[in-house]
Order: structure tokens, then sequence, then C-alpha cells
């Protein structure tokens, strides 16, 4: 049991209706949750209002209610506490109800439109690799230590997320690295933790169908920033045109990164292969086995966090040259016959063309590049043309296909993407709506040394279609249809 008067710590109450001088059970702002002696927390979401829960919440047994609205009839057996914006308080009464787990862990946010997920997920491998007990919060996975905990989200909502840094803490993590999304940070997940460090990895169009315009969509990166404390650090990509922006009002130690420009920290790609690159990052040269521009920067930024965290540069180049990227990300596998296929994530246009510049400047003799892509469905739909564009332009064969429609008609999102192709590309491209159908077209087509990219779902074990999830791996598919071959 937890004293309201402490859960309530860093919130202005407007209006207080009963005593603060109680205990409660569980926090919830979901009211089917809520059981006898909780409180609830009423939240306007994108597609539900929280207050028109609160009566269902109390017949539940809530005896607490926060909310920033109070309902027309108020129950003289609750307690009700008025406050400005319900989202921010719901983080902070999270992160109180959890006795404030961020301020007993380092943790480091790491926002971005490409490269969130290699670089939460390299930083939580080297520090484990330094032999540091560490945590991590994905798009793939949220790790404490060894253990694996499945994930929902790329930020998890408040009441989870506070619970996961607690059950850390408690594990005896001493970091924690984050990835931080847009949205997260629009819907205040995020707010109530304390960060020791916060990075900005690149942005690039998406999430527009959130956002609504892309001056919004880095006014959001920009506002994760602006939030964190003097004493923590701020690094940011200056190769990137935003990048500075990033920096412009926040109060944290501010450094850079960059391999174009002068920063902070620099690095040049010296060689690169298939297998991996040598690099030089702060006239010290290491050799790692991720590839392309994109993963330079990863993993530059992940060394300038590390020395930002006071680690031992040979020791950090060291284990860096061990590590392998995260799940979904330039995931490579060779036929028997020597057919080359890719599986990314690539989900962007800005992501889509970074992959395919790798792979066009890694190729030898010219082998065809065959890219099977396709767009997610109840999302940005201004990037579906460019997509297909981007395709087109960088690759010799492509077959646009199925990602995850969700609600929307597949034959509808690829009419969509066609528009992006002119009428001189159309003989490169041809449309199979049925992923499976596309990936093992792709594998047919392809002769030995062709390189097959399959882009948009990476680690993705499943593909949503009116709703429901079926089990789907675009890696498992590539497996099935190489045997064969």
């Amino acid at each position: 049991m937890k004293k309201l008067k402490n859960i309530l710590s860093g919130i202005t109450v407007l209006q207080l209706k009963g005593s603060l001088d109680v205990s409660i059970g569980r926090i919830n702002f979901d009211s089917r949750k809520i059981a006898n002696g909780d409180l609830f927390i009423a939240v306007k979401g994108t597609q539900t209002d929280g207050h028109t829960y609160i009566e269902k919440a109390i017949e539940k047994g809530a005896k607490v209610i926060v909310c920033q609205e109070l309902p027309a009839h108020l129950d003289e057996s609750i307690i009700y506490c008025l406050v400005a914006d319900s989202a921010f308080a719901l983080g902070v009464i999270a992160h109180n109800y959890y006795d404030r787990p961020s301020e007993k862990i380092k943790l480091v946010g790491v926002t971005g439109t490409n490269g969130k997920t290699t670089v939460a997920t390299l930083l939580y491998q080297l520090f484990e690799g330094l032999g540091y007990y560490s945590g991590l919060v994905s798009t793939v996975q949220n790790k404490i230590g060894d253990r694996i905990i499945p994930s929902t989200h790329t930020t998890p909502d408040p009441i989870s997320l506070n619970d996961l840094l607690h059950d850390m803490v408690e594990n005896g993590c001493d970091y924690c690295f984050m990835e931080v999304s847009s949205h997260a940070i629009v819907q205040k997940r995020i707010s109530g933790l304390k960060f020791t460090g916060g990075l900005f990895t690149n942005i690039s169009h998406d999430h527009l169908d959130f956002h609504l315009t892309f001056d919004n969509y880095i006014k959001a990166k920009k506002l994760f920033f602006d939030t964190l404390p003097k004493n923590a650090f701020a690094l940011t990509n200056i190769d990137d045109r935003n990048g500075m922006v990033m920096l412009q009002n926040t109060k944290a130690y501010k450094k850079t990164y960059g391999l174009k420009s002068l920063a902070d920290y620099n690095a040049q790609i010296i060689e690169s292969h298939f297998s991996g690159m040598l690099l030089n990052i702060n006239k010290e040269e290491v050799w790692v086995k991720l590839v392309g521009e994109f993963n330079a920067h990863n993993i530059l930024a992940v060394y300038s966090t590390a020395m930002l965290l006071d680690q031992d540069s040979k020791k950090v180049l060291t284990v860096l040259s061990r590590l392998k990227g995260a799940e979904g990300r330039f995931e490579t596998m060779i036929s028997k016959n020597g057919k080359v296929a890719i599986v990314d994530y690539a989900h962007t246009p800005d992501a889509l063309e970074n992959v395919l510049l790798t792979i066009r400047q890694l190729r030898m003799n010219e082998v065809q590049i065959i890219t099977v892509v396709g767009c997610g469905g109840d999302r940005d739909k201004s990037k579906r043309a460019v997509m297909a564009k981007v395709a087109v332009g960088l690759s010799d064969k492509v077959i646009l296909t199925s990602d995850n429609p969700r609600s929307e008609d597949p034959l509808l999102i690829l009419k969509d993407m066609e528009e992006g192709i002119s009428f001189d590309m159309r003989r490169k491209s041809f449309t199979i709506s049925d992923r499976r159908e596309a990936i093992r077209a792709a594998c047919h087509l392809a002769q030995e040394g062709d390189i097959i990219l399959v882009a948009g779902k990476g680690h993705e074990t499943y593909q949503e279609i009116k709703g429901v999830k079926h089990p789907f791996d675009d890696r498992e598919v590539l497996k099935e249809t190489f045997k064969e071959q």
C-alpha cells in the first residue's frame, strides 16, 4: 500500500475532494484492470477518453480518481484530484509509485527516425560486455540482464515502463538504454523520468499520420532534449541537418558526433565489406561486424555515449569489435548456390535509401539487386509513393508487396505505392500482394551472386491483417525457399 500524498509528489493538484492521507492499492489508467482500493487516472487518449470510464472505475472499486475534468456528479466516498494534465500526471504518479526507479539507475534515451533500436541494443550489449548489469527497452525486446521480456511498443506506457525500470533496479542493473519514440514524448509516457543522457540519431519523414506535419515531428523529438536536466548529456548527430536543432533549448551538457562534419566525436570508414567494416574512431582503428554509413553513425553514437559515461576508450573499442547489430537489421543469409538475402526493418524512405546505397557500394561485378518492399496500413500514407520511387531508383528489380496492411485493403496500399513509379521505370517493377509469394518470386528471379533485399518488417514474426496477427517471418520464408533451390 502507498500513501496518496507520496504518490502525488511533484504534481500540482488544482482541486482536491477528500484527503491525501490515505493508502491506495495499485494505480491504473485502464478501468477494466481496477480493483478495490485502487487509484484510477483518467487520461484523454487518441482513441478514447478515460474520463468517460470514471464511473466504471468507481464501480470496480477505485477509491481515488485523478482527472483533468471533474465529473458532474461527485461520489462523497471517493477522493478526486483535479490536475491540469492527467497524461503528464500519469507518468509522475507511476514514477513515484515504483519508488522513482530512474533516479537509482543511469537511464539513457535514444531518439530519432532510424537507428534507435540498433543504437540502444548495441549500448546494452556494450555495457554488458564491459561488465555492467544492464537493461534494455526497445522495439524488438526488453531485457533485464539476460532475461527477455516481450516488447509491445517502442516505448511502453508509463506504468509498464516504471514497473520495468523498478524491476531493473531490484535486480541490480547499473544502466538502462531505452528507445524513446516521438509518440511517447508527445503522449508524455516519459514524464517524471530522470535521464542521465539523451542521444539523437537522425530525422526523416515518418509518422506524419500522427504528427500531421514534419515540423511537428521535429518539435516532438526536440521536446525530449528540452526537458533533459542540466546534469545530463545531450548528444546529437551533427551530420543530420536537424541535428543541432535538438540542442537549441536544452539545459543538458551538449556534445556532437559525425562522419562528415567536425564534431566532438568523429569517425571515418576505411574499408567496407558484407562481413563488416574498418572504422577510424577518434584516431583509433576498429573492425566492426556491421556495415554501411548509417551503421558507422550508429557505432559512433554508441562510442560517444560510452565516453560520456566515463568508459575507457580501448576497452569500449575492443567490445564493439565483437558486437552484432539488432535483430532484423541488415540481417544477411546466403543460399547454397550463392544468392545473398538481406532482411532489414527499413520502413521509411530514408532508411530504405540508406540500405540500398550500402548494398550498391558493397556489391561486386554489378550483380542484380532485387528489392521486396511494402508499406504498412493505417500509417503515414505520404511516404508510400516515395518508398516505391526510392526502391526502383536504386534496385534492378522491385517487387511491391503487402507489409502489415492492418485495417486497410492491401491492394489500395499498393496502388498508392505504384503512383511513385514513373512510366519509364515500370519495366523494373511488378506487384505481388501476397508477401510470401513475393519473397519466393524474388528468390527464383535471383541468379548466383545476386542480392535480395526484403525490407520493412525486419525482426517482426507476424503479419497484421484486419486486426489479426498471423505468424509470418521474412527470414523463415527465405530459409525455406533457399532450401528448395
